[in-house]
């Protein structure tokens, strides 16, 4: 069968063929319809990825959307898949079968793919790690990638007063502001970006922070946010390090939450991950996705390398 296949580390992935993959007592081979290129696909291939990687030559892709041998679209991830074994960008892949959810049938397969790792990755945190309030003025850091644009539709649906998205990508932000932001922050050329932060945020200082940056735009969001708010750091787009003065955190008594889905129990993920697809199947979240045919996948991991902005799902 055709799948993407790092062969080293740090190399960029190329269209191999592989050995058919082999159902075992607790697995089952699937076909994938769509899989999604993600930013820890990249991580885990350049040797970066926390939880390490798979033995070399492996097939990346940490999920998809495949439909089993009795016809039944399921969503899969977790269970070591594009982590510590052979992952989905491929015709087949092996699954779990305790590692399954239900895809309605309402739902595109290609949205139901894009809205795995990045949609739980907000829907998650801001539904299970804390929750949105009513009286929340939430800011959200990277709001114009895939994980950020979940996050103000996950905030805005559970009636937080106020959403700021914050971005570099203007195009982007529209669609944020399009998606239920009442007001972004363009991150280029801001002098003061703690002060900007507060002037979306309409003089109200920020209770809640999304951030999947952390760097100098997250202390900025730090020196912005309220006493008491809650910081849900999920991320190092802009920078692994930060310098945070210990007052600014004790002074304000805030709550740093981490979050990562690789540590959740599957059981967890699956009930969010039906929810957030319950939503999308009846309109109330939203996301753009372009398809790309596995032929083309190699150029669409160069892209993801550069930092596609679109959703990359690949669709075999």
């Amino acid at each position: 069968m055709r799948a993407l296949v790092v062969e080293e580390l740090g190399e960029p992935a190329r269209l191999r063929e592989r050995n058919e993959p082999q159902a075992a007592d607790d697995r089952l081979v699937l076909d994938v319809v769509a899989a999604p290129l993600n930013p820890a696909d990249v991580s885990i291939a350049r040797g970066a990825f926390f939880a390490g990687h798979p033995p070399l030559p492996y097939v990346v892709g940490i999920e998809a959307v495949a439909r089993s041998a009795g016809g039944e679209l399921v969503y899969t991830c977790l269970d070591g898949l594009g982590l510590s074994r052979d992952g989905a960008i491929a015709e087949r892949c092996v699954a779990s079968r305790d590692a399954l959810v239900p895809v309605p049938a309402t739902v595109d397969p290609a949205l139901a793919a894009a809205l795995g790792t990045a949609g739980l990755a907000a829907w998650i945190p801001l539904t299970r790690r804390t929750q949105v309030r009513p009286d929340d003025v939430v800011l959200i850091l990277a709001a114009t990638g895939t994980v950020g644009l979940v996050a103000v539709q996950t905030a805005k649906l559970l009636g937080a007063a106020r959403v700021v998205a914050v971005g570099r990508s203007a195009p982007r932000l529209a669609t944020a502001r399009a998606y239920g932001a009442d007001a972004v922050v363009e991150l280029a050329g801001q002098e003061d970006l703690a002060g900007a932060y507060l002037r979306a945020c309409d003089g109200v200082r920020p209770t809640l922070i999304f951030d999947p940056l952390w760097g100098q735009p997250a202390v900025a969001a730090l020196e912005a946010a309220a006493h008491f708010a809650r910081v849900i750091q999920l991320g190092q787009g802009a920078a692994a390090e930060a310098s945070v003065p210990s007052g600014l955190i004790r002074g304000k008594g805030l709550d740093i939450l981490g979050y990562t889905n690789v540590i959740l129990p599957f059981e967890e993920l699956a009930a969010g991950y039906a929810e957030l697809v319950g939503h999308a199947a009846a309109g109330r979240i939203h996301l753009e996705v372009e398809r790309v045919p596995l032929d083309d996948a190699a150029d669409a991991w160069r892209r993801q390398l550069d930092g596609v902005g679109s959703k990359l799902v690949i669709c075999p």
